[in-house]
């Protein structure tokens, strides 16, 4: 359903496409994390709850997430080791991924600087 979705919302211009994520994020993702937050609080084991990773994450991040998500035309998904490639094909060392949820946050350093040739 979420593809559906997504085929239709990233098409629309971007204020429009903006505000139809921006309630998505508000109306499904925002009452999903909550209920994950408060069955956490009561001692439920919430780790399999839908947007459970969200339970710390304020609105703003739900907002830019489910843009990232509804609002591209093409949504690739990677594995931990072909990111590492893809960034070391990109000549960054030091990198480093996250070791708890969401996992696909990585960063790395610039292995040398970039030189401005002026060159237009």
């Amino acid at each position: 359903m979420s593809d559906v979705a997504q085929q239709a919302i990233w098409r629309l211009p971007f204020p429009l496409r903006k505000a139809v994520t921006s309630r998505i994020a508000a109306l499904v993702s925002w009452p999903l994390r909550c209920s994950a937050s408060l069955f956490e609080r009561a001692g439920t084991n919430v780790c399999h709850f839908p947007l459970s990773a969200y339970r710390y994450r304020n609105l703003y991040s739900l907002r830019t997430d489910a843009l990232d998500r509804f609002g591209k035309r093409l949504e690739q998904r990677f594995s931990r080791d072909e990111i590492r490639r893809m960034m070391a094909a990109a000549d960054l060392t030091d990198i480093v991924f996250r070791e708890d949820e969401p996992y696909w946050i990585a960063r790395g350093r610039r292995a040398r600087p970039i030189v401005n040739t002026g060159a237009a």
